[in-house]
């Protein structure tokens, strides 16, 4: 700013910017600022933001929060560029893919077909169980999300996979519902998805089972993209069973509550799963 103001005399701001690399937007929005110290002030707003969210959001998610916290609007591409000065990009880990295994004994259509938007509550929710490998034993995680506004609805977290794991899930989802009819439950074709017993419950309980096309991950994808994002980051930079199982649990309920209630979603708004639920309500 101030070698334009310098330089200006001699040679025209036109000639000045593109000898900078320097958009006329960019020159004409820190005229209007005033001072280079709004500038810094920017920069320390993102740089907050990225600390306080744990480096969990990309830019995006770190300019909705720049405008919402701090009523300072930025183009996603400045915010980007600033991320990536302060070396503050999102820190995301490998992920890895659980296959699950085992005899099918009773299959359902695929009733979702990728499509994983619902008008309401309790008209579509997702399943699936991913294993937890950071605490002295392997814990396997079972979920159920709600696709209106992507809740977690139940969890359980146990050191098997067997079926008791996902009926205690869905026991667990019912009663925090209040037992709706007519749910569409959407599962991949797990073993313990095409079991006797999940099927009877299921069908007992008047809801209506869904399965992925066997292999297809991509047919249950939002609940599988939760399941590593927990991964990476509830457990970021952690290695493999090098937690106590007591911190292993806790790290894994803390980020439920964190993601129900905090974690904003761009599908959503910008806002967390019960912030969106609470605003519609």
């Amino acid at each position: 700013m101030a070698l334009v103001e310098r330089l200006k005399s001699k040679y025209t701001i036109t000639a000045i910017l593109n000898a900078l690399v320097v958009p006329r937007s960019t020159y004409y929005r820190w005229r209007s600022e005033g001072t280079d110290a709004s500038l810094r002030d920017v920069d320390q707003a993102i740089i907050d933001i990225c600390a306080s969210t744990k480096y969990r959001y990309g830019h995006r998610k770190v300019r909705a929060l720049l405008q919402r916290d701090y009523s300072i609007k930025r183009h996603r591409n400045t915010v980007q560029a600033i991320m990536q000065k302060n070396h503050l990009q999102c820190r995301i880990k490998t992920k890895k893919k659980w296959k699950p295994q085992g005899e099918t004994v009773i299959t359902a259509p695929d009733r979702i077909k990728r499509d994983f938007q619902a008008a309401a509550p309790n008209q579509k929710w997702v399943t699936d169980i991913t294993y937890i490998q950071y605490g002295r034993t392997v814990k396997y995680l079972s979920t159920i999300m709600d696709l209106y506004n992507n809740e977690i609805v139940a969890a359980k977290l146990y050191d098997h996979q067997q079926t008791p794991l996902v009926l205690d899930t869905i026991k667990s989802a019912l009663e925090k519902r209040a037992y709706p009819k007519g749910v569409i439950i959407h599962s991949d074709q797990g073993s313990v998805y095409t079991s006797y017993a999940y099927q009877a419950y299921v069908m007992e309980n008047n809801l209506i089972s869904s399965m992925s096309r066997r292999g297809n991950c991509w047919d249950n994808a939002v609940i599988e993209s939760f399941h590593s994002n927990l991964k990476s980051e509830a457990f970021i930079y952690t290695r493999f069973n090098s937690l106590s199982d007591i911190e292993t649990d806790s790290r894994v309920n803390a980020y439920l509550k964190y993601y129900n209630e905090e974690r904003i979603q761009e599908k959503l708004g910008y806002l967390s799963p019960i912030n969106f639920g609470v605003r519609i309500a």
